[in-house]
């Protein structure tokens, strides 16, 4: 009997962002305590840097549970109510995009003086540590290296298949069984490589009545990595 080709129906992804779905291991483990620690913040400003996919976010809006916080991306300090923000716990993410914007850099001078003036915590996230965004004004500057900060790295080996798992649960895709493990053995260890193969296979998957399998897998990681760059089956076991 021949399989008939199921209906493509592609489902909204939808980030699970509770502190359950974190998954901690040693190469978070610091920057997560550290964020359940808030309140232990010198001077009531934390900076969480680290590389796309590794979990700012995510643990930014762990922060905002716990705090009643508000989150905000840095490209609409501009144009924000400053004095109206500076009334409770503020999140501010991707700092460096703002370097060299003088309105949106002064918004974020204001911010910083407001809120912890009026005894509330400041969190800022970025890809780099602020030695490194570059901001035109010398007092945010020194402002924001003055700040204690954790710095999330890579994945290592646990995390990598846990970043795996949860980037298929958040487009509510569940994988054959092998499926996981074999790409956490062979792709880089990276959170892009591990976003682009799960967003690559959610599409090519669509419409095919077996899913996510292992030879689905392996046909889209062998067009997107070098295998003579990874460890073969051998090498991995």
């Amino acid at each position: 009997m021949s399989e008939r080709k199921q209906l493509a129906l592609p489902l909204p992804t939808r980030a699970a962002l509770g502190r359950s779905d974190f998954y901690v291991t040693a190469s978070n483990a610091l920057a997560v305590a550290q964020i359940e620690g808030w309140e232990l913040w010198p001077s009531g400003k934390f900076v969480l840097s680290g590389p796309p996919g590794s979990g700012k976010t995510h643990l930014a809006h762990v922060w905002a549970r716990m705090t009643g916080g508000l989150i905000l991306p840095s490209e609409a300090l501009a144009q924000a109510d400053i004095a109206q923000l500076a009334d409770g716990p503020v999140c501010v993410e991707d700092i460096e995009i703002i370097a060299g914007n003088r309105a949106a850099e002064e918004a974020l001078f204001h911010l910083h003086n407001l809120v912890l003036a009026q005894g509330h915590t400041l969190l800022m996230t970025a890809r780099t540590p602020p030695a490194q965004w570059g901001l035109t004004l010398p007092d945010l500057q020194s402002r924001a290296e003055g700040a204690q900060g954790a710095q999330l790295s890579e994945p290592d080996d646990d995390l990598l298949s846990a970043v795996i798992a949860k980037l298929f649960a958040d487009r509510q895709i569940v994988p054959a069984g092998d499926v996981i493990p074999y790409l956490a053995r062979r792709i880089p260890r990276s959170y892009t490589a591990a976003q682009l193969m799960v967003e690559i296979l959610d599409r090519e998957a669509l419409g095919r009545p077996k899913g996510v399998n292992r030879p689905l897998a392996s046909n889209v990681f062998d067009r997107l990595f070098s295998p003579k760059l990874l460890p073969n089956d051998d090498e991995a076991s």
